[in-house]
């Protein structure tokens, strides 16, 4: 299964790649996230540490159902071969109504077939009130008018 742009990539290719797996994230489906990534794709997320597709659809299962009205940006931040580095924003709410902004940078390290193999996620959330909330588009990816997160302040 081929996932372009594949490596090595150029800025434009790696633009594209962070921004196809920003809108994949938004739409919050599991069985269609998991494929971008290789059958024995390994992830370190905060503490957690996941290999392969049955433990990253699981981890996305929970997470989604944890973190309501989920809405993320992601930014290139670095790259070079087969490897992209992004930080990111996304804000959710949890069951009690409190809403987060949680930050975070990932490495990425892709096949030659442009799946993820590796993805290292490194997170903090702060709680923040509705009010304080700039992810505002209907759910699903970010349109594309929409700012980044540079243009936020973030």
């Amino acid at each position: 299964m081929s996932r372009p742009p594949l490596p090595p990539f150029t800025l434009e290719t790696a633009i594209q790649k962070v921004r196809m797996a920003e809108n994949a994230w938004n739409s919050r489906d599991a069985d269609m996230v998991t494929l971008a990534y290789t059958d024995d794709s390994q992830w370190r997320n905060r503490s957690e540490f996941l290999d392969g597709h049955e433990a990253i659809h699981a981890f996305l299962t929970r997470k989604w159902n944890k973190e309501l009205n989920y809405r993320l940006i992601k930014e290139l931040w670095a790259f070079s071969g087969n490897r992209i580095a992004v930080r990111y924003a996304y804000e959710w709410r949890d069951e009690s109504g409190q809403w987060f902004r949680s930050y975070g940078n990932e490495n990425w390290e892709f096949a030659d077939d442009g799946r993820m193999a590796k993805r290292h996620a490194s997170l903090n959330d702060l709680p923040i009130s509705e009010a304080k909330r700039l992810f505002h588009w209907p759910q699903g990816p970010r349109p594309d008018d929409h700012p980044g997160l540079s243009d936020l302040g973030l």
